[in-house]
């Protein structure tokens, strides 16, 4: 009864598919090249064929019509250099959208400023033509290195993407621009050249917290020019991930203000709730938003798309739809056929792996060229892979790709026509960030949302309002976990010894941390100052990514080829021994998963089935922060450890989902410390809701699942974030009581946020239990697919009883935020 994971199994994902071929020829249009008048297909009419043949109309149960919008302009401020002015022309641009002239207004004059509009309006021009035209107007000081910027970007694919951009524009301005990546993937004999002349380095977070501040001596002339700091996307910033950004940057200031330079802040962001606010809390600086967007759109047409019902049977004999990976790989097939060019995301790598594949394949009976132009991207590829891919992508070779959120970001995919994805992805933020990629060139595009079999999925396909009549979520992050701001804290005293007057710049938990660090021998105080006592890094006490330790490198036994990585958090249910892994459309068996070195070793094989890790759950409460009265029930938040742990696999057919069998493993167990909200229930509500012993176990099992499927509706989160707990009768309160918790050491802000909206929240996860459609439970309303327990027990009808009973007491006015 712990973290709910993907769906199990391919089910029915090889069925055969019923293609239709077109009669007119489609030509592709190269990327950033104009399409020609009546060869962009009309969305509409890309949506009526789709949705012809057998039952197909009927998998479509909304369709919302965004019309197109007019432009509004605005001129450059007279400070932006007439050379930036005229490169801009040159690349086809006139004149500014007004969101990008204010934007640059607030950066000339020194005022940290996040623009926040809409994808594909034009946010990376507001920010580089002031950057660029500063770095000209140091490139003419009489010494010195000029003045420099920093690009962070939270993908590698997204910074090669901007260099590109960059150099764009850059090219008529001779060199007084020296623009380069610096990641990982830089090669060595190129890293001294950019210490030491590129004026805009382009990065990311990791290695700005592994590489430019623990080495900040070999950056200091750079550093101490450093006039402006590009966040992109920094939306994507929220949670633990978030949270660790946020006290990377204050490091920087920190760094910075040594060297004598108080850099502004100019962020960029999808639509956002509070944009400002969440700005502010991620640099800790003040920040000006601007959420006007004046770039024109062209129409949208948005359908929900839900898929039918098999005459398959899932776990306890509940009805099985068929998987959003399926249906996606069908619409994707159909699409490229029809000519028209197509991102699918996908939540997981392996599901973009099998779209890919499926799509391959059904092309293939239709015209022999076609498999060649559709391809899966997704993270854990070498970076000769990602970049062949992107190039690819670029130039229009390929015509449909099945891709994870690695291509949900910036990247300057135009002339896309069509959106498909491939479940809800957990925030309505990133579902429009994702539906925003088609369209660019400001022509129609058409966005599906394929419904998964999953409570929030099929909340939201029956109850379009909550897309598109409710605001994006604001971004949840917390830089005061003292989780997250302890190795900060470290890695802060090894770059410069901290001082008093540092404390306040690492927010008001510092001062209490302190002492802590100096127990445990990580830090030690001299005179007015704290060192770092150890000989190791201390940027290495932490991955900011939260992902648990060192990636596990997928290693082909018989060759000893590297064929990519898995994060370690995801290790033991992903690469665990007897698990079948996909890798660019090739199946692997997992013999050996060494923990020691991080290494799986798999050999190539083509199994019929796929497999699924079980996991059990233990919880206990080390403090209750809160506590408020439901009637006789109670609210409460606080902080728990969880104890989780793999224990099998299933292995399952790959067209039925049948399970074959199930092996045991014997992996060691997980602690986590982190935060959660539970509710309790007496013994008089029990009777009250006609809940009898027997099917106590069942309703409240039933409520957890459904509760963590509905809460990224009103948090910043997916599944993937959260986990929970049921307990008829647990030893830390002595009464019926369900657990939901965040994921992450010292949590994360998810479960603060459910605590703060429990009673809507619970109130939409009773409402998706009722309104399914099935008559004991199923995977669109409580069943889980990761369930440690195998979706056993679960009684929907206790459930339903049971939350109307616990929401019955719920106070008027929701609990006060801190």
């Amino acid at each position: 009864m712990a973290f709910n994971h993907l769906p199990a199994g391919v089910h029915d994902a090889l069925r055969p598919l019923s293609v239709r071929p077109v009669t007119h020829s489609v030509s592709m249009a190269h990327d950033q090249i104009p399409r020609q008048a009546g060869i962009h297909p009309s969305p509409r009419a890309v949506l009526g064929r789709l949705s012809t043949g057998a039952g197909r109309g009927a998998r479509i149960t909304h369709t919302e019509h965004l019309p197109p919008r007019p432009g509004t302009h605005a001129d450059w401020p007279s400070a932006i250099r007439p050379e930036v002015i005229n490169a801009i022309r040159a690349a086809g641009i006139e004149r500014p959208w007004a969101h990008q002239a204010r934007t640059a207004e607030h950066a000339l004059r020194g005022e940290s400023v996040v623009v926040a509009t809409g994808t594909a309006s034009g946010k990376s021009l507001a920010y580089l033509a002031p950057v660029l035209s500063t770095l000209l107007d140091g490139s003419e000081e009489p010494s010195g290195r000029g003045t420099t910027a920093l690009y962070l970007s939270p993908t590698k694919a997204l910074a090669a993407d901007q260099r590109r951009a960059v150099a764009s524009f850059t090219a008529p301005l001779g060199t007084g621009v020296r623009a380069a990546v610096y990641d990982g993937d830089t090669p060595v004999e190129e890293r001294e050249w950019v210490r030491q002349y590129a004026n805009y380095v382009l990065t990311n977070p990791d290695m700005l917290h592994r590489g430019i501040l623990p080495g900040h001596p070999r950056w200091s002339s750079f550093l101490r020019a450093l006039r402006y700091v590009v966040i992109d996307e920094c939306h994507t910033y929220r949670g633990v991930f978030g949270s660790h950004v946020a006290q990377v940057l204050r490091r920087l200031r920190r760094v910075c203000a040594r060297y004598g330079s108080s850099p502004v802040f100019l962020l960029a962001s999808a639509t956002a709730s509070d944009p400002a606010v969440a700005a502010s809390r991620l640099t800790g600086v003040p920040v000006v938003e601007i959420t006007e967007d004046g770039s024109p759109r062209g129409e949208v047409v948005f359908a929900l798309w839900e898929p039918p019902l098999t005459e398959l049977h899932g776990e306890q004999g509940a009805p099985v739809r068929r998987t959003a990976t399926a249906e996606s790989a069908d619409l994707l097939t159909d699409l490229a056929v029809q000519g028209v060019r197509t991102v699918t995301f996908v939540r997981s790598r392996r599901g973009a792996e099998l779209i890919a594949l499926i799509a391959q394949e059904r092309l293939a009976e239709v015209d022999r060229s076609l498999p060649d132009r559709i391809a899966a991207y997704r993270g854990g590829y070498l970076p000769e892979e990602r970049r062949a891919l992107e190039r690819a992508l670029h130039s229009g070779e390929l015509l449909g790709l099945a891709a994870t959120t690695a291509l949900e970001l910036g990247m300057d995919i135009a002339g896309l026509d069509a959106v498909v994805v491939a479940g809800y992805p957990g925030t309505r933020a990133s579902l429009w960030q994702q539906a925003g990629r088609a369209g660019r060139t400001g022509e129609g595009a058409l966005a599906i949302l394929v419904a998964r079999d999953d409570p929030l999925d099929t909340y939201l396909v029956h109850h379009p309002d909550a897309l598109f009549r409710q605001p994006v979520e604001s971004t949840v992050l917390d830089p005061d976990n003292p989780y997250v701001l302890a190795p900060h804290l470290c890695a802060a005293a090894a770059e410069l010894p901290l001082t008093e007057p540092d404390l306040e710049l690492f927010g008001p938990a510092t001062e209490e941390l302190m002492p802590q660090l100096e127990q445990r021998k990580l830090l030690r105080r001299r005179a007015t100052a704290w060192h770092w006592t150890r000989r190791e890094r201390a940027a290495d006490l932490t991955d900011i990514r939260g992902a648990g330790g060192s990636p596990v490198q997928v290693v082909e036994a018989a060759t000893g080829r590297l064929l990519g990585t898995v994060d370690a958090a995801a290790a033991h249910t992903t690469v665990h021994e007897g698990a079948v892994h996909l890798h660019q459309g090739r199946s692997y068996l997992v013999r050996q998963l060494d923990l020691d070195d991080s290494v799986a070793l798999v050999e190539e094989a083509a199994p019929p089935y796929s497999t699924t890790a079980r996991d059990t759950t233990a919880i206990s409460i080390l403090e209750t922060t809160t506590e408020i009265p439901w009637g006789d029930a109670r609210l409460c938040f606080g902080s728990v450890e969880v104890t989780n742990q793999v224990v099998s696999f299933l292995r399952r057919k790959l067209i039925t989902g049948e399970v074959l069998g199930e092996s045991k493993l014997d992996l060691p167990p997980r602690t986590l410390r982190t935060r959660a909200v539970w509710w309790t229930v007496t013994d008089d509500q029990l009777e009250e809701a006609r809940v009898h012993p027997q099917a106590l176990g069942g309703a409240l099992h039933a409520a957890e699942h459904a509760s963590i499927g509905i809460l990224p509706l009103f948090a910043t989160c997916d599944r993937w974030d959260i986990g929970g707990v049921s307990v008829p009768l647990h030893p830390d309160t002595l009464l019926p009581t369900v657990f939901v918790y965040d994921g992450h050491p010292g949590g994360a802000g998810f479960a603060e946020r459910a605590f703060h909206t429990a009673a809507r929240w619970l109130a939409a996860t009773r409402e998706a239990i009722a309104a399914c459609e099935c008559e004991a439970g199923c995977p669109s309303c409580i069943q889980s697919p990761k369930c440690g327990n195998g979706n056993d027990p679960l009684d929907k009808k206790a459930a339903i009883r049971l939350l109307t009973t616990l929401l019955a007491g719920a106070p008027e006015q929701p609990p006060a935020a801190e």
